[in-house]
Protein backbone atom coordinates (compact mmCIF):
# COMPACT_ATOMS: atom_id res chain seq x y z
CA UNK A 1 0.00 0.00 0.00
CA UNK A 2 1.97 3.33 -1.27
CA UNK A 3 1.91 6.40 1.35
CA UNK A 4 -0.97 8.52 -0.15
CA UNK A 5 -3.28 5.78 0.24
CA UNK A 6 -2.47 5.43 3.66
CA UNK A 7 -3.02 8.77 4.24
CA UNK A 8 -6.01 9.39 2.65
CA UNK A 9 -7.87 6.18 5.01
CA UNK A 10 -6.07 7.80 7.68
CA UNK A 11 -7.95 11.08 7.06
CA UNK A 12 -10.90 9.26 6.28
CA UNK A 13 -10.72 7.34 9.30
CA UNK A 14 -10.09 10.62 11.58
CA UNK A 15 -13.81 12.20 9.89
CA UNK A 16 -15.90 9.04 10.31
CA UNK A 17 -14.89 8.99 14.55
CA UNK A 18 -14.78 13.25 14.30
CA UNK A 19 -18.53 12.63 13.07
CA UNK A 20 -19.19 9.90 15.47
CA UNK A 21 -18.26 12.09 18.33
CA UNK A 22 -19.70 14.72 17.07
CA UNK A 23 -23.30 13.09 16.43
CA UNK A 24 -22.88 11.33 20.24
CA UNK A 25 -22.30 14.89 21.87
CA UNK A 26 -25.68 16.70 20.40
CA UNK A 27 -27.53 13.00 20.98
CA UNK A 28 -26.17 12.77 24.79
CA UNK A 29 -27.64 16.36 24.83
CA UNK A 30 -30.79 15.50 24.15
CA UNK A 31 -30.78 12.44 25.69
CA UNK A 32 -29.19 14.01 28.75
CA UNK A 33 -32.31 16.74 28.93
CA UNK A 34 -34.89 14.25 27.93
CA UNK A 35 -33.33 11.83 31.06
CA UNK A 36 -33.42 14.40 34.21
CA UNK A 37 -37.38 14.84 32.61
CA UNK A 38 -37.66 11.54 33.22
CA UNK A 39 -35.75 10.85 36.32
CA UNK A 40 -32.04 10.30 36.81
CA UNK A 41 -32.12 6.66 37.39
CA UNK A 42 -33.28 5.99 33.57
CA UNK A 43 -30.07 8.05 32.63
CA UNK A 44 -27.21 5.46 31.42
CA UNK A 45 -25.03 4.76 33.72
CA UNK A 46 -26.77 5.99 36.56
CA UNK A 47 -28.66 3.37 37.85
CA UNK A 48 -27.19 2.05 40.96
CA UNK A 49 -25.36 5.14 42.23
CA UNK A 50 -26.53 5.91 45.84
CA UNK A 51 -27.24 9.39 46.75
CA UNK A 52 -27.89 10.68 42.72
CA UNK A 53 -31.34 11.28 42.92
CA UNK A 54 -31.09 13.40 45.94
CA UNK A 55 -27.49 15.79 44.35
CA UNK A 56 -29.58 16.36 41.37
CA UNK A 57 -32.49 16.89 43.24
CA UNK A 58 -31.11 20.17 43.93
CA UNK A 59 -32.18 23.38 41.90
CA UNK A 60 -30.93 23.84 38.55
CA UNK A 61 -28.54 20.63 39.02
CA UNK A 62 -27.24 18.62 35.74
CA UNK A 63 -26.13 15.33 35.99
CA UNK A 64 -23.27 15.20 32.77
CA UNK A 65 -22.44 11.31 31.98
CA UNK A 66 -18.40 10.73 31.70
CA UNK A 67 -18.38 10.57 28.38
CA UNK A 68 -19.83 14.36 28.05
CA UNK A 69 -17.84 15.69 30.54
CA UNK A 70 -14.60 14.54 28.48
CA UNK A 71 -16.40 15.90 25.27
CA UNK A 72 -17.42 19.09 26.63
CA UNK A 73 -13.75 19.64 28.68
CA UNK A 74 -15.01 19.98 32.36
CA UNK A 75 -12.58 20.88 35.13
CA UNK A 76 -13.07 22.02 38.45
CA UNK A 77 -10.50 23.53 40.95
CA UNK A 78 -11.08 23.25 44.83
CA UNK A 79 -11.88 26.57 46.69
CA UNK A 80 -9.43 28.17 48.93
CA UNK A 81 -7.86 30.06 50.98
CA UNK A 82 -4.39 31.91 49.49
CA UNK A 83 -3.05 35.46 49.22
CA UNK A 84 -4.87 37.77 46.96
CA UNK A 85 -2.96 41.47 46.16
CA UNK A 86 -4.97 43.67 43.32
CA UNK A 87 -3.19 45.72 41.36
CA UNK A 88 -4.32 48.66 39.48
CA UNK A 89 -2.37 50.10 36.91
CA UNK A 90 -2.80 53.87 34.86
CA UNK A 91 -0.59 56.15 32.79
CA UNK A 92 0.44 58.87 34.80
CA UNK A 93 2.52 62.81 34.02
CA UNK A 94 5.20 63.66 36.10
CA UNK A 95 4.31 67.54 37.39
CA UNK A 96 6.22 70.04 40.16
CA UNK A 97 5.93 69.45 43.25
CA UNK A 98 3.36 72.26 44.16
CA UNK A 99 4.29 72.59 47.36
CA UNK A 100 8.40 73.48 46.99
CA UNK A 101 7.10 76.03 43.99
CA UNK A 102 8.79 79.69 44.66
CA UNK A 103 8.19 83.29 43.13
CA UNK A 104 11.09 85.72 43.55
CA UNK A 105 10.24 89.40 43.43
CA UNK A 106 10.73 92.72 45.33
CA UNK A 107 8.82 95.15 47.37
CA UNK A 108 10.73 98.29 46.27
CA UNK A 109 11.23 99.47 42.87
CA UNK A 110 14.85 99.78 41.02
CA UNK A 111 17.09 99.27 38.37
CA UNK A 112 18.60 96.25 37.75
CA UNK A 113 22.50 96.61 37.63
CA UNK A 114 23.81 92.91 37.02
CA UNK A 115 21.87 89.70 36.45
CA UNK A 116 23.63 86.26 37.74
CA UNK A 117 21.00 83.92 36.91
CA UNK A 118 20.04 84.48 33.16
CA UNK A 119 18.64 81.06 31.66
CA UNK A 120 15.55 79.13 32.29
CA UNK A 121 16.06 75.67 33.35
CA UNK A 122 19.75 76.74 35.58
CA UNK A 123 19.65 75.35 38.68
CA UNK A 124 19.97 77.41 41.76
CA UNK A 125 20.85 76.83 45.36
CA UNK A 126 19.37 79.00 48.33
CA UNK A 127 21.63 81.66 49.05
CA UNK A 128 23.29 81.87 45.49
CA UNK A 129 23.07 85.18 44.25
CA UNK A 130 20.57 86.15 41.52
CA UNK A 131 21.13 89.82 41.12
CA UNK A 132 21.83 92.81 41.84
CA UNK A 133 19.58 96.26 42.50
CA UNK A 134 19.53 99.91 42.83
CA UNK A 135 16.82 101.11 44.76
CA UNK A 136 16.48 105.52 45.67
CA UNK A 137 13.79 103.81 48.55
CA UNK A 138 16.43 100.99 49.43
CA UNK A 139 19.68 103.74 49.46
CA UNK A 140 17.63 105.71 51.72
CA UNK A 141 16.32 103.64 54.41
CA UNK A 142 19.63 102.42 55.12
CA UNK A 143 20.91 105.52 55.60
CA UNK A 144 18.08 106.40 58.15
CA UNK A 145 19.18 102.98 60.28
CA UNK A 146 22.54 104.12 60.38
CA UNK A 147 21.33 107.48 61.64
CA UNK A 148 18.96 105.88 64.13
CA UNK A 149 22.31 103.64 65.21
CA UNK A 150 24.54 106.64 65.38
CA UNK A 151 21.40 108.61 67.85
CA UNK A 152 20.92 105.95 69.69
CA UNK A 153 24.82 105.48 70.64
CA UNK A 154 24.86 109.38 71.46
CA UNK A 155 21.46 108.90 73.72
CA UNK A 156 23.14 106.16 75.52
CA UNK A 157 24.56 108.02 78.56
CA UNK A 158 21.17 110.23 78.75
CA UNK A 159 19.28 110.18 82.42
CA UNK A 160 16.06 110.82 80.55
CA UNK A 161 14.67 106.95 79.98
CA UNK A 162 12.00 108.96 77.09
CA UNK A 163 14.83 109.88 74.76
CA UNK A 164 16.42 106.44 75.13
CA UNK A 165 13.01 104.67 74.12
CA UNK A 166 12.78 106.90 71.19
CA UNK A 167 16.30 106.29 70.05
CA UNK A 168 15.31 102.49 70.23
CA UNK A 169 12.55 102.94 68.32
CA UNK A 170 13.88 104.64 65.59
CA UNK A 171 16.59 101.83 65.59
CA UNK A 172 13.57 99.29 65.48
CA UNK A 173 11.65 100.82 62.77
CA UNK A 174 13.96 101.20 60.06
CA UNK A 175 15.65 97.67 60.95
CA UNK A 176 11.97 96.15 60.14
CA UNK A 177 11.60 98.15 56.60
CA UNK A 178 14.82 97.00 55.96
CA UNK A 179 13.65 93.34 56.64
CA UNK A 180 10.67 94.22 55.15
CA UNK A 181 12.33 94.69 51.90
CA UNK A 182 13.87 91.49 51.69
CA UNK A 183 17.11 92.17 53.48
CA UNK A 184 19.10 89.23 55.08
CA UNK A 185 20.38 89.46 58.88
CA UNK A 186 23.51 89.02 57.42
CA UNK A 187 23.36 92.29 54.98
CA UNK A 188 22.16 94.02 57.92
CA UNK A 189 25.10 93.27 60.33
CA UNK A 190 27.35 94.06 57.01
CA UNK A 191 26.08 97.73 57.02
CA UNK A 192 26.18 97.77 60.91
CA UNK A 193 30.06 97.63 60.54
CA UNK A 194 30.36 99.23 57.27
CA UNK A 195 28.70 102.18 58.74
CA UNK A 196 27.69 103.29 55.04
CA UNK A 197 24.84 102.73 52.92
CA UNK A 198 25.35 100.47 49.93
CA UNK A 199 24.19 102.03 46.57
CA UNK A 200 23.45 98.55 45.12
CA UNK A 201 22.04 95.33 46.80
CA UNK A 202 22.49 92.20 46.03
CA UNK A 203 19.16 89.97 45.86
CA UNK A 204 19.66 86.31 46.65
CA UNK A 205 17.60 82.93 45.70
CA UNK A 206 15.30 82.37 48.67
CA UNK A 207 15.09 78.40 48.02
CA UNK A 208 16.46 75.84 45.61
CA UNK A 209 15.45 74.35 43.01
CA UNK A 210 15.16 74.96 39.18
CA UNK A 211 14.34 77.85 36.89
CA UNK A 212 11.31 78.09 35.28
CA UNK A 213 10.76 81.79 34.78
CA UNK A 214 13.00 84.70 34.53
CA UNK A 215 12.07 88.01 33.73
CA UNK A 216 15.28 90.01 35.44
CA UNK A 217 17.27 91.45 32.66
CA UNK A 218 20.03 94.26 33.34
CA UNK A 219 18.84 97.77 33.24
CA UNK A 220 15.04 96.55 33.84
CA UNK A 221 13.12 98.66 36.08
CA UNK A 222 11.25 97.06 38.16
CA UNK A 223 7.86 97.71 40.02
CA UNK A 224 7.15 96.00 43.46
CA UNK A 225 5.45 93.09 43.14
CA UNK A 226 6.95 91.97 40.00
CA UNK A 227 7.44 87.96 39.78
CA UNK A 228 11.48 88.25 38.48
CA UNK A 229 11.84 83.95 39.00
CA UNK A 230 10.06 81.24 39.42
CA UNK A 231 11.70 78.22 41.18
CA UNK A 232 10.86 74.49 41.07
CA UNK A 233 12.67 72.09 44.16
CA UNK A 234 12.73 69.09 42.08
CA UNK A 235 14.21 67.00 45.19
CA UNK A 236 10.46 65.62 45.12
CA UNK A 237 7.62 65.04 42.33
CA UNK A 238 4.23 64.63 41.93
CA UNK A 239 2.64 62.12 39.46
CA UNK A 240 -1.01 61.91 38.42
CA UNK A 241 -2.63 59.38 37.28
CA UNK A 242 -6.33 58.94 36.14
CA UNK A 243 -7.81 55.53 37.68
CA UNK A 244 -10.87 53.85 36.42
CA UNK A 245 -14.25 54.11 38.76
CA UNK A 246 -14.42 50.77 39.16
CA UNK A 247 -11.19 50.66 40.33
CA UNK A 248 -11.43 53.34 42.73
CA UNK A 249 -12.36 51.71 45.77
CA UNK A 250 -9.47 49.96 46.15
CA UNK A 251 -7.03 53.19 45.86
CA UNK A 252 -6.42 54.34 49.34
CA UNK A 253 -3.83 57.19 50.76
CA UNK A 254 -0.42 56.61 51.84
CA UNK A 255 -0.53 53.42 49.42
CA UNK A 256 2.62 52.09 48.13
CA UNK A 257 3.55 53.25 44.24
CA UNK A 258 5.83 52.04 42.15
CA UNK A 259 6.68 54.05 38.59
CA UNK A 260 8.55 52.66 35.27
CA UNK A 261 9.67 54.71 32.54
CA UNK A 262 11.04 54.46 29.16
CA UNK A 263 13.66 56.88 29.83
CA UNK A 264 15.07 54.22 32.33
CA UNK A 265 14.37 50.69 31.01
CA UNK A 266 14.60 47.87 34.06
CA UNK A 267 14.45 50.73 36.67
CA UNK A 268 11.58 50.88 39.43
CA UNK A 269 10.69 54.28 41.74
CA UNK A 270 8.60 53.69 44.83
CA UNK A 271 6.87 56.61 46.38
CA UNK A 272 3.18 56.79 47.51
CA UNK A 273 -0.54 58.44 47.12
CA UNK A 274 -0.16 60.85 48.71
CA UNK A 275 -4.16 62.13 47.27
CA UNK A 276 -7.48 61.41 45.62
CA UNK A 277 -9.29 64.53 43.90
CA UNK A 278 -12.72 64.77 45.06
CA UNK A 279 -14.37 64.60 41.52
CA UNK A 280 -14.97 62.57 38.67
CA UNK A 281 -14.06 62.82 35.28
CA UNK A 282 -17.62 62.19 33.58
CA UNK A 283 -15.87 62.04 30.09
CA UNK A 284 -13.83 59.06 30.72
CA UNK A 285 -14.83 57.87 33.51
CA UNK A 286 -11.68 58.27 35.89
CA UNK A 287 -10.91 59.94 39.03
CA UNK A 288 -7.21 61.59 39.28
CA UNK A 289 -4.78 61.18 42.02
CA UNK A 290 -1.34 61.84 43.14
CA UNK A 291 1.31 60.20 43.85
CA UNK A 292 4.75 61.74 45.39
CA UNK A 293 8.02 60.69 44.30
CA UNK A 294 11.65 61.27 45.10
CA UNK A 295 13.81 62.51 42.61
CA UNK A 296 17.32 61.69 43.34
CA UNK A 297 19.68 63.12 41.14
CA UNK A 298 16.61 64.97 39.42
CA UNK A 299 16.02 61.67 36.46
CA UNK A 300 12.36 62.85 36.47
CA UNK A 301 11.46 65.54 34.89
CA UNK A 302 8.29 67.23 34.21
CA UNK A 303 5.98 66.24 31.46
CA UNK A 304 7.61 62.64 31.44
CA UNK A 305 5.13 60.31 31.27
CA UNK A 306 5.05 56.72 33.63
CA UNK A 307 3.24 53.85 34.13
CA UNK A 308 2.20 53.96 37.35
CA UNK A 309 1.26 51.05 39.31
CA UNK A 310 -0.70 50.96 42.59
CA UNK A 311 -0.58 47.34 45.01
CA UNK A 312 -3.46 46.76 47.80
CA UNK A 313 -2.16 45.00 50.89
CA UNK A 314 -1.91 41.70 50.58
CA UNK A 315 -4.46 39.45 52.23
CA UNK A 316 -5.47 36.30 52.71
CA UNK A 317 -8.59 35.31 51.83
CA UNK A 318 -11.34 32.91 50.07
CA UNK A 319 -10.48 32.86 46.24
CA UNK A 320 -11.85 31.05 42.95
CA UNK A 321 -10.12 30.93 39.66
CA UNK A 322 -11.97 34.06 37.83
CA UNK A 323 -12.55 31.62 35.47
CA UNK A 324 -14.76 29.87 37.50
CA UNK A 325 -17.05 32.98 37.61
CA UNK A 326 -20.40 33.68 35.51
CA UNK A 327 -21.60 37.05 35.47
CA UNK A 328 -25.46 37.22 34.26
CA UNK A 329 -25.44 41.15 35.01
CA UNK A 330 -27.61 40.78 37.99
CA UNK A 331 -25.79 38.75 40.11
CA UNK A 332 -22.57 36.16 39.85
CA UNK A 333 -22.82 32.39 40.24
CA UNK A 334 -20.36 29.45 39.99
CA UNK A 335 -21.02 25.99 39.31
CA UNK A 336 -20.08 23.33 42.55
CA UNK A 337 -18.74 20.14 41.81
CA UNK A 338 -21.23 17.85 43.83
CA UNK A 339 -19.30 14.81 42.53
CA UNK A 340 -20.22 11.54 40.21
CA UNK A 341 -21.02 14.14 37.40
CA UNK A 342 -23.40 16.31 39.15
CA UNK A 343 -22.97 20.01 38.87
CA UNK A 344 -25.08 22.78 40.63
CA UNK A 345 -25.04 26.60 40.28
CA UNK A 346 -24.63 28.63 43.35
CA UNK A 347 -25.11 32.46 43.61
CA UNK A 348 -21.98 34.08 45.36
CA UNK A 349 -20.96 37.87 46.29
CA UNK A 350 -17.70 38.42 45.02
CA UNK A 351 -14.63 40.95 46.29
CA UNK A 352 -11.61 41.75 45.18
CA UNK A 353 -10.27 40.93 41.87
CA UNK A 354 -6.58 40.03 40.65
CA UNK A 355 -5.29 38.93 37.66
CA UNK A 356 -6.13 35.80 38.06
CA UNK A 357 -8.16 35.15 41.41
CA UNK A 358 -11.25 36.35 42.68
CA UNK A 359 -12.37 36.69 46.55
CA UNK A 360 -15.64 34.74 47.42
CA UNK A 361 -16.95 37.17 50.36
CA UNK A 362 -20.37 34.73 50.98
CA UNK A 363 -21.53 31.93 48.82
CA UNK A 364 -18.87 29.20 49.52
CA UNK A 365 -16.38 27.65 51.77
CA UNK A 366 -12.99 26.11 52.07
CA UNK A 367 -12.91 22.47 50.34
CA UNK A 368 -15.88 23.02 47.94
CA UNK A 369 -14.71 22.38 44.10
CA UNK A 370 -16.21 24.93 41.45
CA UNK A 371 -16.17 24.08 37.49
CA UNK A 372 -13.39 26.30 35.49
CA UNK A 373 -13.94 25.32 32.19
CA UNK A 374 -17.56 24.45 30.10
CA UNK A 375 -19.07 26.53 33.11
CA UNK A 376 -21.03 28.14 30.49
CA UNK A 377 -21.97 24.95 28.63
CA UNK A 378 -23.52 24.00 32.11
CA UNK A 379 -25.17 27.06 33.09
CA UNK A 380 -26.85 26.66 29.38
CA UNK A 381 -28.01 22.73 30.03
CA UNK A 382 -29.07 23.57 33.88
CA UNK A 383 -31.61 26.55 32.17
CA UNK A 384 -33.05 24.00 29.61
CA UNK A 385 -33.05 21.52 32.77
CA UNK A 386 -35.35 24.30 34.46
CA UNK A 387 -37.54 24.64 31.61
CA UNK A 388 -41.30 22.91 31.83
CA UNK A 389 -42.06 20.56 29.55
CA UNK A 390 -41.03 19.11 25.95
CA UNK A 391 -42.16 22.43 23.68
CA UNK A 392 -39.95 24.66 26.09
CA UNK A 393 -36.95 22.54 26.08
CA UNK A 394 -37.25 22.15 22.09
CA UNK A 395 -37.84 26.09 21.60
CA UNK A 396 -34.21 26.74 23.26
CA UNK A 397 -30.94 25.74 21.79
CA UNK A 398 -28.64 23.99 24.04
CA UNK A 399 -25.00 25.45 24.15
CA UNK A 400 -23.51 22.07 24.18
CA UNK A 401 -25.34 20.54 21.19
CA UNK A 402 -24.29 24.06 19.57
CA UNK A 403 -20.68 23.30 20.77
CA UNK A 404 -20.50 19.50 19.71
CA UNK A 405 -21.80 20.41 16.16
CA UNK A 406 -19.28 23.28 15.76
CA UNK A 407 -16.65 20.50 16.78
CA UNK A 408 -18.52 17.77 13.77
CA UNK A 409 -18.91 20.41 11.02
CA UNK A 410 -15.30 21.74 11.70
CA UNK A 411 -14.05 18.02 11.42
CA UNK A 412 -15.79 17.76 8.43
CA UNK A 413 -14.95 20.32 6.87
CA UNK A 414 -13.29 18.76 3.11
CA UNK A 415 -14.78 15.35 3.74
CA UNK A 416 -16.84 16.41 0.57
CA UNK A 417 -13.67 16.49 -1.69
CA UNK A 418 -12.91 12.90 -0.25
CA UNK A 419 -15.71 11.20 -1.61
CA UNK A 420 -17.51 11.83 1.59
CA UNK A 421 -20.60 13.07 0.50
CA UNK A 422 -22.88 9.89 0.99
CA UNK A 423 -22.13 9.71 4.78
CA UNK A 424 -25.26 8.95 6.40
CA UNK A 425 -27.25 11.81 8.12
CA UNK A 426 -27.94 11.72 11.85
CA UNK A 427 -29.97 9.39 13.78
CA UNK A 428 -33.90 10.24 12.93
CA UNK A 429 -32.83 12.30 9.85
CA UNK A 430 -32.64 9.17 7.71
CA UNK A 431 -34.60 9.78 4.68
CA UNK A 432 -32.60 13.23 3.78
CA UNK A 433 -30.33 13.16 0.81
CA UNK A 434 -27.24 15.41 0.43
CA UNK A 435 -23.32 16.23 1.19
CA UNK A 436 -21.71 17.12 4.38
CA UNK A 437 -22.56 21.13 2.99
CA UNK A 438 -26.74 19.90 3.55
CA UNK A 439 -26.46 19.38 6.85
CA UNK A 440 -27.74 21.41 9.70
CA UNK A 441 -25.20 23.99 10.85
CA UNK A 442 -22.97 23.63 7.94
CA UNK A 443 -23.72 26.64 5.61
CA UNK A 444 -23.61 28.46 8.91
CA UNK A 445 -19.82 27.58 9.96
CA UNK A 446 -18.53 28.19 6.67
CA UNK A 447 -18.65 32.00 8.02
CA UNK A 448 -17.13 31.51 11.01
CA UNK A 449 -14.03 29.32 10.74
CA UNK A 450 -11.23 30.73 12.54
CA UNK A 451 -9.10 33.17 10.04
CA UNK A 452 -5.69 35.76 10.81
CA UNK A 453 -6.98 38.28 13.01
CA UNK A 454 -5.52 42.24 11.48
CA UNK A 455 -8.80 44.88 11.85
CA UNK A 456 -8.03 48.33 11.29
CA UNK A 457 -9.72 51.29 12.47
CA UNK A 458 -10.04 54.94 12.82
CA UNK A 459 -11.77 56.53 16.56
CA UNK A 460 -11.37 59.22 18.32
CA UNK A 461 -8.48 60.86 15.87
CA UNK A 462 -6.86 57.99 16.53
CA UNK A 463 -5.31 54.51 13.98
CA UNK A 464 -6.30 51.56 16.21
CA UNK A 465 -4.64 48.32 14.55
CA UNK A 466 -5.99 44.97 16.06
CA UNK A 467 -4.05 41.64 15.61
CA UNK A 468 -3.02 38.60 18.08
CA UNK A 469 -0.16 35.90 18.52
CA UNK A 470 -0.79 33.56 17.37
CA UNK A 471 -2.54 35.31 13.92
CA UNK A 472 -5.04 32.44 13.88
CA UNK A 473 -6.36 32.13 17.55
CA UNK A 474 -6.37 28.57 18.86
CA UNK A 475 -8.09 28.36 22.41
CA UNK A 476 -5.78 28.90 25.00
CA UNK A 477 -3.56 31.75 26.01
CA UNK A 478 -3.52 34.40 23.50
CA UNK A 479 -1.56 37.41 23.12
CA UNK A 480 -4.23 40.28 22.43
CA UNK A 481 -2.29 43.26 20.76
CA UNK A 482 -3.01 46.64 19.65
CA UNK A 483 -1.26 49.44 17.77
CA UNK A 484 -2.33 53.09 18.30
CA UNK A 485 -0.70 55.74 16.14
CA UNK A 486 -2.26 59.11 15.75
CA UNK A 487 -3.71 60.71 12.11
CA UNK A 488 -0.17 61.06 11.48
CA UNK A 489 1.10 58.13 11.75
CA UNK A 490 2.84 58.81 15.19
CA UNK A 491 2.86 56.39 17.76
CA UNK A 492 0.92 57.22 20.48
CA UNK A 493 2.98 56.25 24.10
CA UNK A 494 1.46 57.48 26.85
CA UNK A 495 -1.65 55.84 26.21
CA UNK A 496 -3.33 52.80 29.13
CA UNK A 497 -5.05 50.14 27.45
CA UNK A 498 -7.51 47.54 28.19
CA UNK A 499 -8.00 44.55 26.96
CA UNK A 500 -11.89 43.72 28.00
CA UNK A 501 -13.06 40.09 26.31
CA UNK A 502 -15.51 37.46 26.76
CA UNK A 503 -18.26 35.24 24.41
CA UNK A 504 -21.29 37.06 23.40
CA UNK A 505 -23.27 34.43 24.87
CA UNK A 506 -25.59 34.64 28.13
CA UNK A 507 -23.76 34.30 31.37
CA UNK A 508 -20.50 34.69 30.20
CA UNK A 509 -18.09 36.61 32.57
CA UNK A 510 -16.13 39.11 30.87
CA UNK A 511 -12.50 39.16 31.89
CA UNK A 512 -10.33 42.27 31.61
CA UNK A 513 -6.37 42.18 31.23
CA UNK A 514 -4.41 45.88 31.75
CA UNK A 515 -2.42 45.91 28.09
CA UNK A 516 1.83 46.64 28.80
CA UNK A 517 3.26 49.04 25.83
CA UNK A 518 6.20 46.18 24.18
CA UNK A 519 7.12 48.78 22.32
CA UNK A 520 6.36 52.75 20.50
CA UNK A 521 2.48 52.90 20.01
CA UNK A 522 2.35 48.93 21.03
CA UNK A 523 0.45 47.88 23.87
CA UNK A 524 0.28 43.97 24.65
CA UNK A 525 -2.15 41.59 26.82
CA UNK A 526 -1.94 38.24 27.54
CA UNK A 527 -6.10 36.39 27.45
CA UNK A 528 -6.75 33.29 28.20
CA UNK A 529 -9.63 31.96 25.22
CA UNK A 530 -11.13 28.88 27.03
CA UNK A 531 -12.52 27.53 23.92
CA UNK A 532 -13.08 27.63 20.08
CA UNK A 533 -16.21 30.17 18.94
CA UNK A 534 -17.15 33.66 18.61
CA UNK A 535 -14.85 36.09 21.30
CA UNK A 536 -15.76 39.51 21.33
CA UNK A 537 -12.66 42.30 22.36
CA UNK A 538 -13.38 45.79 23.98
CA UNK A 539 -10.66 47.79 23.71
CA UNK A 540 -10.37 51.00 26.09
CA UNK A 541 -7.96 53.18 24.98
CA UNK A 542 -7.31 56.67 27.53
CA UNK A 543 -4.98 59.43 27.55
CA UNK A 544 -4.42 62.10 29.90
CA UNK A 545 -6.00 64.95 28.76
CA UNK A 546 -8.35 63.75 26.22
CA UNK A 547 -11.31 61.38 25.83
CA UNK A 548 -11.64 57.93 26.20
CA UNK A 549 -11.87 55.68 23.06
CA UNK A 550 -13.87 52.23 22.61
CA UNK A 551 -13.36 50.10 20.14
CA UNK A 552 -15.24 46.49 19.66
CA UNK A 553 -13.52 43.90 17.69
CA UNK A 554 -14.85 39.86 16.89
CA UNK A 555 -12.52 37.23 15.68
CA UNK A 556 -13.43 33.39 15.80
CA UNK A 557 -10.83 31.48 17.60
CA UNK A 558 -10.38 27.72 16.78
CA UNK A 559 -10.68 24.75 19.17
CA UNK A 560 -7.91 23.26 21.34
CA UNK A 561 -8.34 20.11 19.40
CA UNK A 562 -9.62 21.51 16.02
Amino acid sequence: MNHDTTKKRLWVGVAIAGLVVGLAGGYLVAHLTMAKMAGTQDMPGMQGMPGMAEKQAQPGAVAVPAVMRQLIGVRSAPVGYAPLEQEIRAVGLVEYDQRKLTQVNLRVSGWIEKVFVNSIGQIVRRGEPLFTLYSPDLLATQDEYLLALRGQVRLAGSPAPEAKQMAAALVASARERLTLWNLTEAQIAALERRGKAEPVMTVYAPSSGAVLKREALPGGFVEPGTTLYELADLSTVWIHADVYESEIAAVKLNQPAEVTFEAYPGEAFRGKMTYIYPTLNEATRTVRVRVELPNPGLKLKPGMYGNVTLRTDVVKTLVVPKEAVLDTGLRQLVFLDRGEGVYQPYPVKLGRRSQDYVEILEGLKEGDRVVTSANFLLDAESKLASASGMQGMMGQIGMADWQMRGAREAKMEGMEGMGMGGVSAPPGREGEKGGMKDMPGMKKMDGMKAKPVVETRQAGGLTLTFTTDPATPKAGETVLRLKVTDQAGKPITEAQVVFSYTMPMPGMMESKVTAMRTKDGVYEGKAMLGMGGMWEVTVDVARPGHLAVTEKFQFVVAGGGM
